[in-house]
């Protein structure tokens, strides 16, 4: 559904009231997109609109992944909207490790179009201002965002592309407290042969958690748990099984329910590396432990894996922390979502959330990125003769 237009007079500040008409909040592949289609439309980087980063550098997520995730074993790199990810790779380059060769992209994708992004500023806070500026509770006129780095910025519109990198997650287990070994994320992970010589139990039933659970039986011995049974892909992964699982999530997040794994529609691919995985043993799946003790993990029935080491491949949850005071959540926790790629906020159409729900993928944080710029600039009204 795309928002009445005409309902949008109350949200449109005064002239001079704010900094930029739109602030995007984050420089991955979900920012980038949008800053290259509001430049698209006409609009003028710090003039019009600023992408702000908490990163030191470009790169988004990539920059952090663990140095063993190359080019041949990550799933996909989609290109950015109008300069293809091949160009920059020289030759040779396929076991490149993701953490170098997608932000040397980024970093190159940023300059070709002038994007300007303001890098090491971390948005705090946002919350609405009211015309005399004495208040930051309840429906303003302009979005008030503290930041550190940047100072208290003013917008009219909100692109927010902050992805799930700074909220990774560890489900809470009974005794996970009294654990005498480490426990750490998948975004912690470094290399397998930190391992060797311990035994690792690895939680999790994603892409990530297999990837690993890989590259660590190749060095140490493993455990791995899962709450539910995994599907495994026998087929190719072909495109219109991705519509097909952006499709589900779509409706949930138009439903207003948190956003649902897309791994659970789309099936794990066992591919020749996982065979491999498998024929070692090193696929055997057990149901997740029932406590955690410390010096291993104990299931319901009583038996009992000694471990040195709790890796949780969890997965992460949208990093939108600093959007709280807005109350954008409904009751069931999710956020209700409107427009034609579902990235516009129902309650509050001056936000729109790209790298959530059906474009957290980063083919769908593409085709996010145009939705929002034209949605969002449609919305504030801002004139076609600056396009």
């Amino acid at each position: 559904m795309v928002h009445d237009n005409s309902a949008s007079a109350a949200a449109v500040p005064a002239p001079g009231s704010h900094d930029f008409d739109i602030l995007v909040i984050g420089a991955g592949q979900a920012g980038l997109s949008a800053g290259y289609h509001l430049r698209k439309l006409g609009l003028v980087p710090e003039r019009d609109f600023r992408i702000v980063d908490q990163a030191p550098g470009p790169g988004g997520a990539w920059q952090f992944r663990w140095p063993s995730l190359t080019l041949t074993t990550v799933n996909r790199v989609h290109d950015l909207p109008g300069m293809s990810f091949a160009e920059t790779l020289p030759a040779g380059s396929e076991s490149a490790p993701a953490a170098t060769a997608v932000p040397h992209y980024y970093e190159l994708y940023e300059k070709r179009f002038d994007l300007r992004v303001q890098r090491q500023v971390t948005v705090k806070v946002v919350c609405d201002r009211t015309a005399d500026g004495s208040s930051c509770a309840g429906r303003g006129e302009v979005f008030q965002v503290e930041t550190e780095g940047a100072g208290t910025l003013r917008t009219r519109g909100l692109i927010n592309g902050t992805g799930t990198w700074e909220r990774p997650f560890v489900p809470r287990y009974p005794g996970a407290d009294t654990f005498a070994g480490r426990q750490m994320h998948t975004r912690d992970y470094q290399t397998a042969d930190e391992f060797a010589g311990k035994h690792v139990v690895i939680v999790g039933g994603g892409i990530s958690a297999v990837q690993l659970l890989d590259e660590i039986s190749l060095v140490t011995s493993t455990t791995w748990v899962t709450r539910s049974e995994p599907r495994w892909r026998q087929t190719p992964f072909v495109e219109q099984d991705g519509r097909d699982a952006v499709a589900l999530v779509e409706d949930r997040v138009r439903a207003g329910l948190p956003p649902g794994s897309v791994v659970s529609v789309t099936g794990l691919p066992l591919d020749a590396r996982l065979r491999a995985a498998r024929e070692r043993g090193a696929l055997r799946r057990l149901p997740m432990f029932e406590r955690i003790e410390p010096t291993g993990v104990r299931w319901a029935d009583g038996s009992f894996q000694a471990a040195d080491v709790i890796l949780w491949a969890t997965g992460f949850r949208s990093a939108l922390d600093h959007l709280a005071p807005l109350r954008l959540r409904g009751p069931g926790g999710g956020i209700t979502m409107t427009g034609r790629l579902a990235t516009q906020v129902a309650v509050d159409p001056r936000i729109h959330l790209i790298g959530y729900g059906p474009s957290a993928s980063t083919i769908g944080a593409n085709r996010a990125g145009r939705a929002a710029a034209r949605e969002l600039t449609d919305y504030l009204g801002i004139s076609p003769a600056r396009r």
